[in-house]
């Protein structure tokens, strides 16, 4: 690997000349900024510092021996602080070819036989998935490819939210105003189940409202409220096993799932293991009974259990009610002790909103305090949330942006502008669907997933269908055209596969062959930062590169069938790094447009 070459050559160029070894945390070789002249730098200041020498002569005496001691190195200059290389030609024409023929340019085996675990989704069986459930799958999902891409071996899991007052919330509002299945009603099951969480809202809303008109407090007001009570009484129920509320929970549980099914596989998203909190939250009771015999949790007087971690400069945390019936933390404890038993991994990430940063603390220290060491094995990946236009969602109040209806708005959008512009019109009718499906998805996938996951983001849909700018779209173009360049080069027999003789590289051939080269980098950061964003970033600068080079220079009509050879080549290397970059996101690179 170039990166190792020349970190072995500067480390011996510097022995050489100072008799000591430079600080291998510092020796790290970049692309060299357009600025300046050559293909990579590093940046001298941190070992001039060190040995209280004038960066720039220091970059000249280094340079000076690497340039001797290595044939890869055949040129370099000093600017300010910067030392940056020029490489011999033959490497990149060496480089071309082991792209050409490797299969997964870009994947690694990094760390093969390292396990792990990536939870997302991790919805409530009381409303369907919607624009928030959106950018958590992705990022999940996206992750999770990463991850593999860098040789881990990565299960994919959903835990699903199944059981809780949020859901005998809709089981009651069922009961009482509809009695209606998902057919007979004419929606998706989890669509229904939804209206009827609302409905609940509403109505709870008015009971209390009532009541604190009668001069109760509105905290008052919130619990004494009659249908509050009865759905703490159907909550109780299930915990103690009733049937016909048990086989009521079943029978829309099952509704919601089957629409969650159609959404996910719209979305592209799949998992490889499903838990559920039905399953998982009377482990973590035993668990709590276990901290309390140890001394570890304490009863209150109402009898419900707490952890104190007052001295950890956090408060108390509630595990189990004084009723007995479990909260989020309860389950959260059980299932990460099983997925610890069942796969041992290296990690366990699990991404979730930065509203929950708190929770994680709190399961961390608790799980550490039960004596559970693995508990440093758990990583929240934290990201911010998704907003629009008009503002926040809520979905008490049914002001959510609905995940289904959000990917058909992305289809149509798809569909108008594609038309607008006449980038379909070659296409037959199924061709063209399909690639309405591919643009509008691939809109959604690249804006969501362009944004550094910790940030906040404000979701634009008529922005992120733009075939200009900084859009999926825009990168699914710029494949398609070079698709189409290669296909002509077929068509019209050019031999464009045969070894390339070796000449001097123009400008624009360099910038996009450094651009490729550090793609493999570009994904081992973004398994190490969790970070997507990356990976997007990266294939824009790669797709606006190659729109530039493709403005510039001639390729099918270059008379020199080296260099045309060479630059079909560059557009073969291009729309392979764009395909496989895509895969690691979601976003589907089409042939024609």
């Amino acid at each position: 690997m170039l990166q190792t070459i020349l970190v072995e050559a500067f480390t011996d160029a510097f022995q050489k000349s100072y008799n000591r070894n430079p600080d291998l945390q510092y020796v790290n070789f970049q692309k060299t900024r357009p600025e300046f002249e050559g293909d990579f730098t590093i940046v001298i200041f941190p070992f001039s510092k060190d040995l209280k020498m004038n960066p720039e002569v220091m970059g000249q005496v280094i340079g000076e021996k690497m340039v001797l001691n290595h044939p890869l190195i055949v040129g370099f200059n000093v600017v300010k602080g910067f030392l940056n290389l020029h490489i011999n030609q033959t490497y990149w024409f060496q480089f071309i070819e082991q792209v050409i023929e490797k299969e997964d340019f870009g994947s690694n085996q990094l760390n093969i036989g390292k396990h792990i675990v990536v939870e997302y989704s991790s919805p409530n069986t009381n409303k369907p998935l919607h624009l928030g459930h959106i950018r958590n799958n992705l990022l999940g999902w996206s992750v999770a490819e990463i991850l593999k891409a860098n040789g881990y071996q990565v299960t994919k899991v959903n835990l699903v939210n199944d059981r809780g007052i949020h859901i005998c919330k809709s089981m009651l509002a069922w009961q009482k105003w509809s009695n209606q299945s998902p057919q007979e009603a004419g929606l998706k099951g989890d669509k229904l189940v939804g209206e009827m969480y609302v409905r609940f809202d509403k109505a709870l809303k008015e009971q209390t409202a009532a009541l604190v008109a009668e001069g109760e407090s509105p905290e008052q007001a919130a619990k004494n409220a009659p249908l509050m009570l009865e759905a703490q009484q159907m909550l109780r129920l299930w915990e103690g096993g009733d049937e016909e509320t048990i086989a009521l929970w079943k029978k829309m549980n099952d509704w919601v799932y089957d629409g969650f099914d159609i959404t996910y596989r719209r979305l592209g998203v799949d998992f490889d293991q499903f838990f559920y909190e039905s399953d998982t939250y009377l482990l973590g009771k035993s668990i709590v009974m276990e901290g309390l015999s140890k001394g570890v949790l304490f009863h209150k007087e109402d009898k419900s259990i707490w952890c104190d971690l007052t001295a950890d400069g956090l408060d108390e945390k509630l595990l189990l009610r004084s009723d007995g019936t479990s909260v989020y933390m309860t389950q959260d404890l059980g299932t990460a002790e099983q997925r610890h038993n069942i796969y041992n991994p290296e990690k366990m990430i699990y991404v979730v909103g930065n509203e929950q940063n708190y929770h994680f603390d709190v399961l961390k220290l608790i799980l550490k305090k039960l004596g559970r060491d693995w508990a440093n094995d758990i990583e929240h990946l934290s990201y911010g949330m998704v907003e629009l236009p008009q503002g926040k969602m809520k979905s008490r109040e049914g002001t959510v942006v609905d995940a289904d209806d959000l990917m058909d708005e992305m289809i149509q959008t798809a569909r108008q502008k594609t038309e607008e512009l006449g980038k379909a019109s070659q296409l037959s009718e199924q061709a063209a669907d399909e690639l309405y499906h591919q643009i509008g998805l691939g809109a959604l996938k690249y804006f969501m997933l362009k944004v550094d996951p910790k940030k906040t983001m404000l979701f634009n849909p008529a922005e992120s269908i733009d075939f200009n700018g900084n859009t999926g779209p825009f990168i699914q173009y710029t494949h398609a055209r070079i698709r189409s360049i290669i296909r002509k080069a077929e068509e019209s027999d050019i031999d464009f596969l045969s070894k390339t003789q070796v000449f001097e590289l123009n400008q624009h051939e360099k910038h996009l062959l450094k651009l490729i080269h550090h793609y493999p980098s570009v994904v081992v950061q973004a398994g190490e930062q969790l970070s997507p964003a990356l990976i997007a970033n990266f294939i824009f600068e790669l797709a606006k590169e190659f729109n530039h080079f493709y403005q510039t220079i001639n390729i099918l009509k270059e008379n020199n069938l080296h260099n045309r050879s060479l630059r079909i080549k560059l557009c073969l290397l291009v729309a392979k790094t764009l395909k496989h970059a895509g895969g690691l996101i979601g976003v589907g690179m089409p042939e024609k447009m």
